[in-house]
């Protein structure tokens, strides 16, 4: 079963090393959907105006497949 990583950038890099075995990459959107929700619940209000939040799907071969992007900004 081919083996995805999902990295996650919030302040700074968190690189996933172990990553996770998963049918396929809609399996992995799927996780990488869920896993975004339960982080940012996790945050519980330290993301700030003008600060990112990101999560990159990999594959076993280090291949982009997916980005998720969260941005807070201020109205101009």
């Amino acid at each position: 079963m081919p083996r995805f990583f999902f990295h996650v950038t919030h302040k700074r890099y968190e690189p996933d090393v172990e990553g996770e075995e998963l049918p396929d990459k809609h399996a992995a959107w799927h996780e990488a959907t869920v896993t975004a929700g339960q982080i940012l619940q996790g945050l519980d209000g330290k993301l700030t105006p003008d600060q990112g939040w990101k999560m990159e799907v990999t594959d076993e071969f280090q291949n982009t497949l997916y980005v998720l992007h969260i941005k807070a900004e201020k109205p101009k």
